[in-house]
C-alpha cells in the first residue's frame, strides 16, 4: 500500500496562507494517481478501487476509476506541455485499447456500453471525462494511437450521443464527447445536435447572477461550478472560440464574484448540496477562471481559494492511510453520500487540477497569495436569482449560507413523495458544520408537528432577497408536508424571513393555517462536544420552550452532535421570532442581550439592536424588510 501523499516543503514566502505552490499541485495529482493505479486490471482498462459498489455496479465503478483519474493525469500532463515523468498516458492509452475492444462483454477489461440514464447511464457520465482527457492530451496520446483503436474509441463514445441523459447537467456529457470528436476531425450532424441541445438547455437553466439551475427545477449547489460552468467554459477555452469564451466567461466571472465567498477562512467550501464527496472539486471553477482570465479575483486570491480547499481536505484525512480518496468529507462519512456514489466517485475531485493548465510562470503560480474573500471584512451578500443569502465573519473565518431558493425537487415529483434531503431542506449551512442525518433530529429546521408527526420542507418558493451595507435578507414560503399520515394540511403554509448582520441571524416565521393541537419547533446549528464553534438559539417572540436535542449519528464534522431547539403550541396564524448564532469567537455576547427590544404589531415585527441602536422591521402583507 502507498503512504499518504508526499508533498514538497511549504513555501510560505510565496504562499503565506497555505504554503502550497504549483509543485504541491503536481505532487498531489501524482500521489492520487499512484495510489489509484494499484487497483487497475492487467490491461489497464478498469480501476477497481476497494469499497462498497455504487448502484451502477462494479464494472461501471471500474470505468469510473479509469475516467476520473484520467482527468487528473490529463490536466497534469497538458499543463506540463506533454512532460509525463511517471508515464501516466501510456497506461491510459493501454486502457483505452483494452476497454473498447469488446465493450459490453462480461470479461476482465471491457467497458460497459453507454445506454439511457435510467437503464445504464453512469458510463455516459464517465464518457465526458474520457473525452476531455483525450482532448487535453491529443498530441501525446490520441494522435499516437492505431487507427483501429481510435475508431473503436469513437464508436464507444458515440453511445453518449445516441442515448438519453438525465434531465440536468448530464446533457453536458454528450456535449463534451461531441466537442472532442469535432476537435479531431470526426464531427458530423450527430455531434452538432448533441452540442446544440446541451447549450440550448443551458440557456434555459440560467437564472442570473452567475447561477444555473441544475435542470428545469430549482437546484443550486456546487454543480454550478464543477459542471454547469466548467464544461462549456473549458470547451470554449480549448477551442479558442472568442464568442463562446466571452459568453460563458462573463457568466463565470459573475458567478465567481459571489461563489468565491463560499469558502471559509480554513479553506473549506460550504457544506451544501449533493455529491460533496467530490471535495476540492469545489474550487475547479475558481481555477478555470484564473486559467482563462474570466475572474474577478487577483491571481494571488484565486490561488488562496483553490490551494486552501485542496489543503483543507488533505490535512484532514481525505486520503486516509492508503492514499485513496475516501467516500466522505474529511474521512469516510456515509451520510455525505448518494446512492450513485462508488469507490472511485471521489475522483471527480480531479476537476480541481484544471488549475495545472496554468503553466509555470503563470500569475496564478507566481503571484504572492492574498486573502480569500471570506478573510476580508464581514460580508453579507444577497442573491435573489438562486434565493441564497451568504454571511461571513472575519474574526472566525466562518461562512454561512441561508437557503431560501434551492430544493432539488424535480418538476414531476409530488412534494409528499420526496424523501427528506438534509443537503437541501435545511434553512442554513456553513463551512464548519454539516447537517444531521435524516434519521436524527434535523438541524436548522422549522417543523410543524401534527398528530405527533413533524413536517418536512420540500419545494421552496423564494419571495425575494436584498440588503444594504453590512446586512441582508432572504425570504421564502413552503408547504409543510408529512411522510406518514395525511401528506399535508389544507391551507397551511409557512412564510420565512432570515435577516443577517455580523454573526447574528434573525429568523422570523409566520405559520398560517395551523390546525388545533399543532405545535411548532425550530432548531439551530448542530455542533459536537469537541467543536471550537458554538451554536446559539434564543426565542424573541412567540416561542414558549427551549431545550436541546441530540443527534447521535453526528455530522460530517463530528461523530456526535447536539442542537438547540425552541417550541410553541400553534393554531391558526402565529408569528415566531428568534435569534440564532454560529461563532468561534472565544467569548461571544449572549444572544439574550444582543437585541434591545421586540415589538410585534399584527403581521409586522420590529427588532432593535443593542450594539448600535439600529432597527430591523419585517412585514408580511406585503412582504417588506427594512433596516435603519
Amino acid at each position: 500500500m502507498t503512504p499518504p501523499l508526499e508533498l514538497p516543503s511549504e513555501h510560505r514566502g510565496l504562499s503565506p496562507h497555505t504554503g502550497y505552490t504549483r509543485a504541491h499541485w503536481e505532487a498531489a495529482a501524482d500521489g492520487l494517481l499512484r495510489a489509484a493505479w494499484q487497483w487497475s486490471t492487467p490491461g489497464s482498462a478498469l480501476l477497481d478501487l476497494p469499497g462498497r459498489p455504487s448502484a451502477s455496479g462494479v464494472r461501471s465503478d471500474g470505468l469510473e476509476g479509469y475516467a476520473r483519474t484520467f482527468l487528473a493525469a490529463a490536466f497534469r500532463v497538458a499543463g506540463a506541455d506533454g512532460k509525463d515523468p511517471h508515464g501516466w498516458l501510456d497506461r491510459y492509452a493501454d486502457g483505452l485499447g483494452a476497454g473498447t475492444r469488446t465493450p459490453g462483454r462480461d470479461d476482465l477489461e471491457s467497458w460497459p456500453l453507454i445506454l439511457d440514464h435510467h437503464v445504464q447511464g453512469q458510463p455516459m457520465v464517465e464518457s465526458a471525462s474520457v473525452a476531455i482527457g483525450l482532448r487535453l492530451t491529443r498530441p501525446w496520446l490520441w494522435d499516437r494511437l492505431d487507427a483501429g483503436v481510435q475508431d473503436r474509441a469513437e464508436e464507444w463514445l458515440r453511445g453518449a450521443l445516441r442515448h438519453t441523459p438525465s434531465p440536468n447537467n448530464w446533457y453536458l456529457f454528450p456535449h463534451s464527447v461531441a466537442a472532442f470528436l469535432e476537435s479531431v476531425g470526426r464531427g458530423d450532424a450527430e455531434t452538432s445536435r448533441a452540442k446544440g441541445r446541451a447549450l440550448d438547455l443551458l440557456e434555459g437553466w440560467y437564472r442570473g447572477q452567475g447561477w444555473y439551475s441544475d435542470g428545469d427545477h430549482r437546484a443550486f449547489d456546487h454543480y454550478n461550478g464543477w459542471a454547469l460552468h466548467l464544461y462549456p467554459m473549458l470547451d470554449a477555452h480549448l477551442s479558442g472560440d472568442p464568442e463562446l469564451s466571452a459568453h460563458y466567461g462573463s457568466r463565470l466571472r459573475e458567478h465567481l464574484d459571489n461563489y468565491t465567498l463560499l469558502f471559509g477562512g480554513d479553506g473549506a467550501p460550504v457544506h451544501f448540496g449533493r455529491s460533496l464527496t467530490y471535495r476540492f472539486a469545489a474550487g475547479s471553477a475558481v481555477a478555470l477562471g484564473a486559467v482563462t482570465g474570466h475572474t474577478p479575483l487577483s491571481p494571488g486570491a484565486s490561488r488562496r481559494v483553490i490551494s486552501g480547499s485542496l489543503r483543507y481536505f488533505l490535512d484532514r484525512g481525505a486520503t486516509g492511510t492508503d492514499g485513496l480518496l475516501s467516500l466522505g468529507w474529511h474521512g469516510p462519512h456515509e451520510a455525505t453520500l448518494q446512492h450513485y456514489s462508488g469507490p472511485a466517485s471521489p475522483y471527480w475531485a480531479s476537476k480541481a487540477f484544471v488549475a495545472l493548465l496554468a503553466p509555470d510562470g503563470h500569475p496564478l503560480w507566481t503571484a504572492t497569495e492574498e486573502p480569500a474573500p471570506s478573510e476580508g471584512p464581514d460580508r453579507v451578500l444577497a442573491l435573489p436569482a438562486p434565493g441564497l443569502l451568504i454571511q461571513s465573519t472575519r474574526t472566525d473565518g466562518i461562512v454561512r449560507l441561508h437557503n431560501h431558493g434551492s430544493d432539488h425537487v424535480r418538476p414531476h415529483e409530488g412534494e409528499s413523495g420526496v424523501q427528506d434531503d438534509p443537503l437541501y431542506s435545511r434553512w442554513s449551512y456553513s463551512t464548519v458544520t454539516g447537517p444531521t442525518s435524516r434519521v436524527n433530529a434535523a438541524d436548522n429546521h422549522l417543523a410543524v408537528v401534527v398528530g405527533g408527526v413533524r413536517s418536512s420542507r420540500r419545494s421552496i418558493h423564494p419571495l425575494g432577497a436584498g440588503g444594504g451595507d453590512g446586512w441582508g435578507w432572504a425570504a421564502s414560503w413552503h408547504r409543510p408536508v408529512f411522510r406518514s399520515g395525511p401528506p399535508m394540511v389544507p391551507g397551511m403554509r409557512v412564510e420565512s424571513v432570515t435577516v443577517v448582520r455580523g454573526r447574528y441571524e434573525l429568523r422570523v416565521h409566520r405559520v398560517l393555517g395551523a390546525p388545533a393541537g399543532a405545535r411548532v419547533e425550530q432548531t439551530g446549528w448542530a455542533t459536537g462536544p469537541d467543536d471550537s464553534v458554538r451554536s446559539g438559539l434564543h426565542g424573541l417572540h412567540g416561542w414558549e420552550t427551549q431545550d436541546e436535542v441530540r443527534a447521535p449519528q453526528g455530522t460530517a464534522y463530528t461523530r456526535w452532535a447536539v442542537l438547540p431547539r425552541l417550541g410553541a403550541d400553534a393554531e391558526g396564524t402565529v408569528l415566531l421570532v428568534s435569534l440564532a448564532s454560529l461563532t468561534a469567537e472565544p467569548e461571544p455576547t449572549a444572544l439574550a442581550v444582543a437585541v434591545s427590544g421586540v415589538n410585534v404589531d399584527g403581521d409586522a415585527v420590529e427588532v432593535g439592536w443593542a450594539d448600535d441602536g439600529s432597527t430591523t422591521r419585517i412585514g408580511f402583507e406585503p412582504l417588506t424588510v427594512e433596516h435603519r
